[in-house]
C-alpha cells in the first residue's frame, strides 16, 4: 500500500490539473448509510413509490413521510476525509469536486469548487411559483413544508407543497450540473474517485472522459471497481485513505 501511495502522490504532484468525482462511500463515516445498502433508506421505501417526480406530484404527502426520514439521516457533520479535499483545494492541488451526494457535506468542509451532479437537499423549491427556500428555513416549518409566498391580488399564501432539490429517479441531471461538470473535466489529466461504484449513467462517463484526454484514474473504494479501470486503486476506508494521501504529497513537498 505504501508503494502505491507513493506512486499516487507522485502523480498527483505531477498533474496539471486534478478533479474528484465522489459518491457515497465518502459520508458513511459522517453516518449517512448509503440508501442503496441492506440498511438503506431504499430498502425501507420503494423508490419506484417515493422517489420518482410523478409518486411526489400524485402524492406528495406520502412522499414527504420518506422526506422526512431523509432529512435527519442528512443531518450531520463533515468528516476528516471532506475536509482533506477542502485542503487540497484551498493549496491548488485539487480543481474540483463533481459530487453525486445531496448532503452538502463538500460545502460545509470547505470546498468551494463543487458540482452538485443530482442535485441538493439543501433547498426547496415550489413547483407550482416556482419560489426557492434554504434548507434552514425549511427545517422549521411544520410538515410537509409548504410554500408562503403571497399570490397575486390577495389571495392568499400558495400553499404547494415543497420539493427538495435533489433530481427524482425520473427526473433529468440539470442541465447547470450537466454543463458544470463538463467544464470542469475538460483538460483535467487526473481525476480522484472516491467511495462511488460509478454505477449510476452518466456520472459513470466522468472518469473514462479524462482518461480519454490522455488522463489518470486513481480511486479510493473498500474494495476496487473493475468496471472502472483505475491506474491506482487504494483500497480503504475514504478518510483515512484520503487523509494519507494528503499527507504524502505534504511530506514529499517539504
Amino acid at each position: 500500500m505504501d508503494q502505491l501511495l507513493n506512486q499516487a502522490a507522485q502523480w498527483m504532484r505531477e498533474a496539471n490539473k486534478i478533479i474528484a468525482l465522489t459518491g457515497a462511500g465518502v459520508s458513511t463515516e459522517s453516518g449517512i448509510p448509503d440508501f442503496r445498502s441492506a440498511n438503506g433508506l431504499w430498502a425501507k421505501y420503494n423508490p419506484a413509490e417515493y422517489a420518482t417526480l410523478g409518486a411526489f406530484r400524485a402524492n406528495p404527502v406520502k412522499v414527504w413521510g420518506m422526506l422526512s426520514e431523509m432529512e435527519e439521516v442528512l443531518r450531520t457533520e463533515p468528516n476528516v476525509g471532506h475536509r482533506a479535499m477542502a485542503d487540497m483545494e484551498a493549496e491548488g492541488l485539487l480543481h474540483g469536486i463533481i459530487t453525486q451526494n445531496i448532503d452538502g457535506l463538500h460545502q460545509e468542509a470547505g470546498s468551494k469548487e463543487v458540482v452538485e451532479f443530482h442535485g441538493s437537499s439543501r433547498t426547496f423549491s415550489c413547483l407550482q411559483c416556482g419560489t426557492s427556500y434554504p434548507r434552514e428555513k425549511v427545517i422549521s416549518m411544520e410538515r410537509p413544508p409548504l410554500c408562503t409566498k403571497q399570490t397575486p391580488m390577495g389571495g392568499g399564501a400558495c400553499d404547494t407543497i415543497l420539493k427538495p432539490d435533489f433530481v427524482f429517479f425520473d427526473e433529468m441531471i440539470p442541465m447547470s450540473a450537466i454543463a458544470g461538470a463538463a467544464k470542469m473535466t475538460e483538460k483535467a489529466d487526473l481525476i480522484l474517485v472516491a467511495g462511488t461504484s460509478c454505477e449510476v449513467y452518466p456520472a459513470s462517463e466522468i472518469p473514462q472522459q479524462v482518461r480519454a484526454q490522455g488522463g489518470r484514474i486513481i480511486e479510493i473504494n473498500l474494495e476496487p471497481v473493475p468496471e472502472l479501470r483505475a491506474d491506482i486503486s487504494l483500497v480503504g476506508k475514504f478518510s483515512k485513505m484520503v487523509t494519507t494521501l494528503h499527507s504524502t504529497i505534504q511530506n514529499a513537498r517539504s
